[in-house]
């Protein structure tokens, strides 16, 4: 059974008796239907009645019906309110612009906007690079989606991706002091086999929104449309320009990958690594392991193993293909799996089969990232895989892109720089796996927690080198981090 999680929790208003026992069987009813208990909080006291708010962690919406159902059910405890915590929480969004500046008085208003305003408006019109040392794209970054590929929800459109847009702006203010805003761009979605139309538009949105960004976080967007866009906006544009679902997922999954080893005492080089899922996760993954030096990757996909002579493949399959499965093996995953140190899931739940890791080659390493649901879940790969990572947070070894993208695009704004190349990547990855000693390292904690202010600053002061000693600085100097 699944566990609880506070993504499910409400908040259960109730008057109840004042007298003893009355909070007893309150507690009881809710214990009983499977609720946890988070907090209890009194609203009003008077008398012989008190009100209190109770947040209650369910395991799903069906899951929090049936514990609020309890609670209606118990004679002298009255149910005033049930609301769903998380629908609180977003209410009227998650994000706000503030001021940074006071603005008491008339000098204030004058240095702030006209006529004082017009000097910087000048010094920019003389010296455009300017702008990133006086407004506010010295430190924002866009967050653009077409809501084609959002979360494991699919393609729900611009207007239904926001709320995730607005989270991961929220994370670039809380982890790294970066102002990001969503940008969620309703563009040609008709029946269009490459989604070129629509690459065409997200393009154009962005090189057109590019004056006021200092960076460019590309969210969500359905592959291949996705590396289209990516490509074409590097090439057009002198700000980072990053992908996280393909690049920060990679990312993590290397720092992780670098800290497992450690505990299988493997090298990168003698590596076997299947990879299910050829999306863009699976491709930047694919990628960032082989140069990493990983010599030996096969992906599969819905029709099994990628490999060069078969003739279904896109632009990034086709990629794949020409730079993975020296072996050229052929067939379905469980006809791969034979001798795999390592399995990268990005796909979907329940791929994997705990049969599936027997055969692979001693000390495996499973990283199933399928959200919410993994390619297996740990329980099944107990006493199996010697190293076991998901997606999820109610397991140890989340391999979050919270770990990577706000620390890239801090060291990256800082320095200055105008693109972010495979070398901040790969820096970016030795910074993560850093972050944990040897002696915390362990088969259950190889990723730093994504609370560790730590992370943030070392990804920041190994892309801002990296970017340096590549020579991708807007204008030379020492970098900051």
């Amino acid at each position: 059974m699944a566990a609880t999680n506070a993504a499910y929790s409400v908040r259960i208003r109730v008057e109840v008796e004042n007298e003893p026992g009355s909070l007893g069987r309150l507690a009881t009813a809710i214990g009983t239907a499977g609720g946890n208990i988070t907090a209890l909080d009194i609203v009003e006291a008077s008398g012989a009645r008190i009100i209190q708010d109770v947040s209650v962690d369910a395991r799903d919406d069906v899951h929090a019906d049936e514990v609020a159902a309890a609670v209606h059910a118990l004679d002298g405890i009255s149910v005033r309110s049930v609301r769903d915590r998380t629908f609180l929480l977003h209410d009227g969004g998650k994000i706000e612009v503030r001021s940074r500046i006071p603005l008491k008085d008339r000098a204030d208003l004058s240095m702030a906007y006209t006529p004082g305003v017009a000097r910087i408006c000048n010094a920019i019109a003389e010296e455009p690079d300017e702008v990133h040392k006086l407004t506010i794209k010295k430190n924002s970054v866009a967050i653009v989606t077409d809501g084609t590929a959002v979360l494991g929800l699919g393609d729900i459109g611009p207007e239904a991706s926001l709320p995730v847009m607005e989270g991961k702006a929220l994370l670039f203010k809380e982890f790294a002091g970066i102002d990001a805003f969503p940008i969620c761009l309703r563009v040609d979605r008709s029946d269009d086999p490459d989604g070129a139309r629509g690459a065409d538009q997200l393009v154009e949105a962005v090189e057109r929104l590019s004056p006021v960004f200092g960076g460019v976080n590309l969210e969500d967007i359905a592959a291949p449309r996705c590396f289209e866009v990516e490509e074409r906006l590097q090439a057009s544009l002198d700000i980072p320009i990053f992908h996280d679902d393909q690049h920060g997922t990679a990312v993590v999954v290397l720092a992780a990958l670098r800290n497992s080893l450690k505990i299988v005492g493997k090298e990168m080089a003698d590596l076997k690594v299947v990879i299910a899922g050829v999306g863009a996760a699976g491709v930047a993954i694919a990628k960032i392991l082989l140069q990493a030096g990983v010599q030996n990757v096969i992906g599969i996909d819905r029709k099994g193993a990628v490999y060069q002579s078969r003739s279904d493949l896109n632009a990034s399959k086709r990629w794949f293909a020409e730079h993975t499965n020296p072996e050229h093996r052929t067939g379905a995953l469980h006809e791969v799996m034979p001798g795999a140190d390592v399995f990268v899931g990005v796909s979907g739940p329940g791929l994997l089969l705990r049969d599936d890791l027997r055969v692979m080659h001693k000390d495996p390493i499973v990283f199933a990232l399928a959200n919410p649901d993994p390619e297996i879940l740990p329980e099944a790969a107990m006493g199996m895989a010697t190293v076991i990572a998901t997606g999820r947070s109610d397991y140890p070894n989340q391999i979050n892109n919270v770990l990577c993208f706000p620390g890239i695009f801090r060291g990256a704004l800082d320095a200055g720089a105008t693109c972010i190349t495979e070398g901040m990547k790969l820096a970016a990855a030795d910074a993560i796996a850093s972050a944990v000693s040897d002696d915390e390292l362990s088969a259950s904690y190889i990723v730093p927690s994504v609370f560790n202010k730590r992370v943030v600053e070392l990804v920041a002061s190994g892309v801002a080198a990296a970017a340096a000693g590549e020579g991708v600085l807007r204008s030379p100097g020492t970098p900051t981090s």
